[in-house]
């Protein structure tokens, strides 16, 4: 039984990295060679998001801090800034989820909707206090908003097609524990 969940956890980590990894890609693909006016969510957060309310033990600091910080380098965004923000924004999500676990869907998506918010607008406003050049206002609000919006298609595909779902307040985590 041990190494079942043990294994269990492992494969679902495995998912949810190969997935983040497989949104960077696509991401940094070179579909466009002119600059758009808009721009669409960051599906990396509200993935990360989205496992971390429903799986914590699924998406660990450690693993959402590596993800994050690939981005980092990647996007070109400033190294480490958004990957902390991510970090500890998860972390807060992480243990609200034991509250949230048995709530309707409209509060869990509330709770999300509060963290992207705070998540780019915290983002915004430490590049501002250091004089980091950013992106316009409209960007980071269009993006936001795409982002609060994918948030139950996140959910949606991660239920029907991974089995990603809710803990019960009866079940048992990955390690066999309670959550």
């Amino acid at each position: 039984m041990a190494e079942r969940t043990a294994t269990h956890l492992l494969l679902n980590r495995g998912l949810f990295l190969g997935l983040c990894l497989l949104l960077i890609y696509v991401q940094i693909l070179p579909l466009e060679t002119t600059p758009r006016r808009w721009t669409g969510p960051d599906m990396l957060v509200v993935m990360s998001v989205a496992w971390t309310l429903r799986r914590p033990e699924y998406a660990p600091a450690w693993l959402l801090a590596g993800v994050m910080l690939l981005g980092d380098f990647l996007f070109m965004r400033p190294p480490g800034l958004f990957s902390a923000l991510t970090v500890i924004l998860c972390e807060f999500m992480r243990r609200r989820s034991v509250l949230l676990r048995d709530t309707a869907f409209a509060i869990e998506w509330l709770s999300a909707t509060g963290a992207i918010v705070a998540l780019a607008l915290g983002n915004r406003l430490i590049m501002t206090i250091f004089f980091i050049e950013q992106v316009p206002l409209g960007l980071t609000l269009i993006q936001m908003i795409m982002s609060i919006l994918c948030y139950p298609l996140v959910v949606l595909f991660a239920w029907a097609f991974l089995g990603l779902r809710k803990a019960a307040p009866g079940d048992l985590n990955a390690l066999g524990g309670r959550p």
